[in-house]
């Protein structure tokens, strides 16, 4: 690449709004920070011209595409935060899993793991700057063309929530093959957890390396397990994953960047998962925000938590919304996000008005 030398972390722009940052580490902030998640996404128009007759993951494997679809709800909106264009599959991908995405279906594995002796099917190591260097490369482009606007957050998927792919084969609603292999296979799951852990610290340091200046941990699917099985199956991997990401941050002599743990439907382990090492807790729509953040007490910062379906009301009602969100919250300590992903046939109008709604109430002074 010609201009490979601009490419290098140590040139990157100076951030020129690091209110995201500030709230994730608990700091006082003028207003109150908010992204979505599924901010560069299929509901907007831009996005489904760029991606039109692209492969889904030869898009992921692009870092120019990837850079594009990031920038664009920045271009639209005044977000406090971008989050590069990527998927949790990768990962899977990297363990050597083949994955289609199907119109229609989501993703779909053609040979997911079936029992325990398949585990032997994935490569034994990998190495993430080979496998997953695109979105290394993704993340470097896309702090420079950010150029210090904003924010990067890297991401990852959580171990239980890859190994419910790598077994159902896709989407479930029940998740009853994965659970299956809690009940029936303990100590394979373990392995494959382990794994995946390991995978995936190498790839959120790396990430940051490249560029990353916040990190996200999905475990989308931590709502099918019970408190006792997240206990042992999700959330010493997600403890794990953030000690030894620091460890290995500081060991490199890279900047300690906040860590976020989104664990939906996750709503027994608040109290685990608020001191689990994590700066900010992320949150689904089905818990109040005051109850939040009294069983989270100051301990962590809060992220979300808007049903996306309010985002089809009115725009005077999403302003309600918010501002009762706000309320519920708090402004310190808190950033504001949709409790899911933005869904594909939403208005980017009423996504802007969410945006606006967060600035506006959350710039006024508390009584």
């Amino acid at each position: 690449m010609e201009q490979s030398e601009h490419l290098l972390p140590e040139c990157f722009p100076t951030l020129h709004n690091d209110t995201f940052l500030r709230a994730a580490r608990g700091e006082e902030c003028n207003h109150v920070p908010v992204w979505c998640m599924r901010q560069a996404g299929r509901y907007l128009p831009e996005f489904r011209e760029t991606r039109a007759g692209q492969d889904f993951f030869a898009s992921c494997r692009s870092p120019e595409i990837c850079c594009e679809l990031t920038l664009q709800p920045l271009r639209r909106f005044p977000l406090d935060a971008a989050i590069i264009f990527s998927d949790i599959l990768v990962i899977p991908q990297a363990l050597g899993m083949e994955i289609r995405m199907e119109p229609g279906r989501g993703p779909v594995f053609p040979e997911p793991l079936q029992t325990p002796q398949d585990l032997q099917k994935l490569r034994s190591s990998v190495d993430v700057s080979e496998e997953l260097g695109y979105v290394f490369r993704a993340i470097t482009l896309t702090r420079h063309k950010l150029e210090g606007k904003v924010p990067l957050i890297g991401f990852t998927g959580a171990p239980w929530t890859l190994m419910t792919y790598m077994i159902e084969g896709g989407g479930s609603n029940t998740m009853s093959k994965a659970k299956r292999w809690l009940y029936q296979h303990p100590s394979a799951s373990h392995q494959l957890l382990k794994q995946l852990t390991d995978v995936i610290v190498e790839y959120l340091v790396g990430q940051v390396a490249a560029g990353a200046q916040a990190l996200q941990v999905f475990e989308s699917h931590a709502g099918c397990l019970g408190p006792q099985q997240f206990s042992d199956f999700s959330l010493p991997y997600l403890k794990d994953i953030s000690r030894r990401v620091k460890h290995k941050l500081k060991a490199e002599g890279l900047n300690q960047v906040p860590m976020i743990v989104f664990a939906k439907d996750a709503h027994y382990a608040l109290e685990d998962l608020s001191q689990s090492d994590y700066e900010v807790v992320g949150l689904d729509w089905t818990i109040r925000p005051q109850e939040a953040r009294e069983r989270t007490g100051k301990r962590v910062t809060l992220q979300g938590n808007m049903d996306p379906c309010a985002l089809y009301a009115s725009k005077g009602d999403i302003e309600k919304t918010v501002k009762k969100m706000i309320e519920g919250f708090g402004r310190r300590g808190y950033i504001a996000n949709l409790g899911h992903g933005l869904y594909p046939d939403m208005d980017p109008d009423h996504v802007g008005a969410f945006i606006s709604a967060v600035h506006k109430y959350s710039q006024q002074k508390e009584n």
